[in-house]
């Protein structure tokens, strides 16, 4: 039976607009929220006072049936009490320590034999075979983060807590541990929170996603709803993407990916391995609209659709079509005159297929 996780908080700094936090989400046992937001929004404040880190001036958290803050009752759980794994941005391995050491280190209730066993099985878990006598100096950005991940793990913590886990390494590291980290968090069966600010690692890894912004949730739900619906504009602004939608890769060919997405066929530029089922990913600007026949262009996507919707926004507009599946496209205010873009006008929407990007939804 599912539980629940409760953050109502209110932190203040000088000089800066407060943290307003307020979520609450069912909580299983691998369910990954995701903080999403822009650098300062607030997201690793909110993370560190869930850790006990940071200290709110007001406000309760609650994970099932543990409180460990009540600033009304004056309930302040210590760190240490709430049995949470914290991983930090920059991992904070202790460079004198072995990835033995480094693993054992918050292992000091346990017997020698009992403290031994559990390292054994965090390096098996996390594939670290063979590098127990390392210094961090030593190792790849990819097994620091391991280590770290095992070390916060090993105490086998009720809550995990990650804070950009993936920042610190090169692009393509980062590319191959996205899906490695989801495997393990599900094999792990450990509720996650994880803060970042990349949309891709948002689509990937999360269950439930908060959007932050100025310190401001603005909105949680499924990470793909709220890619594709956003309550408003502010957190269509925060998101950056609009149209994400569930697809499959049907083929390719000669550097081109062929995805289907409920029936309408698209070709996106082959990347890194995404499996067959993936997220299609467009932003607005790079969908260009045509009447009519299409024209000759360099975009391989030509999607016949009608208009669902036409909003002006100032010099801009935001125009729904329907194509098989809801695309948003953002065109001059002019375009929408000039067009007659109404509902149940047909249009063409020209996509380029490096615009079109897929993120791989392997694990759901």
């Amino acid at each position: 039976m599912a539980a629940e996780i409760s953050i109502d908080l209110v932190k203040t700094f000088p000089g800066r607009p407060p943290i307003r936090a307020r979520i609450a989400y069912p909580v299983e046992a691998s369910t990954v929220l995701i903080l999403f937001g822009p650098s300062g929004s607030g997201k690793t404040t909110i993370l560190r006072s869930v850790a006990g880190l940071e200290w709110p001036e007001q406000g309760s958290i609650q994970f099932v049936s543990r409180t460990w803050l009540d600033t009304a009752s004056g309930v302040r759980v210590a760190p240490q009490d709430r049995h949470i794994g914290y991983m930090a941005q920059d991992y904070a391995l202790f460079p004198t320590y072995t990835v033995a050491g480094n693993i054992g280190y918050g292992l000091h209730h346990l017997s020698a034999l009992d403290r031994n066993k559990r390292v054994d099985e965090m390096v098996e878990l996390f594939q670290l075979r063979g590098l127990e006598t390392a210094k961090p100096r030593e190792l790849s950005g990819g097994q620091q983060q391991r280590v770290a991940l095992a070390r916060a793990v090993a105490p086998r913590p009720l809550l995990l807590l990650l804070d950009e886990p993936l920042s610190a390494l090169d692009a393509p590291t980062r590319v191959r541990l996205r899906d490695e980290l989801r495997s393990l968090l599900k094999q792990l069966a450990l509720p996650s929170i994880i803060v970042t600010h990349d949309w891709t690692e948002a689509l990937t890894l999360g269950d439930v996603m908060a959007v932050i912004n100025a310190g401001n949730v603005l909105q949680v739900g499924a990470p793909i709803e709220v890619f594709s619906r956003p309550h408003n504009a502010d957190v269509a602004r925060v998101v950056g993407i609009e149209t994400v939608v569930k697809g499959r890769v049907v083929g390719s060919s000669d550097g081109m990916v062929q995805v289907s997405v409920n029936g309408t066929r698209l070709t996106a530029v082959e990347g890194e391995s995404t499996g067959r089922d993936v997220f299609v990913c467009i932003r607005s600007e790079d969908v260009v609209l045509e009447r009519g026949q299409a024209t000759a262009s360099s975009a391989r996507n030509h999607l016949a659709g009608t208009v669902v919707s036409a909003t002006v926004l100032g010099a801009l507009a935001q125009v729904t079509i329907d194509c098989g599946f809801p695309l948003v496209a953002m065109v001059t205010r002019s375009t929408v005159e000039e067009f007659g873009l109404s509902s149940g006008v047909p249009v063409v929407a020209a996509i380029k297929a490096g615009s079109v990007h897929l993120v791989s939804r392997q694990g759901e």
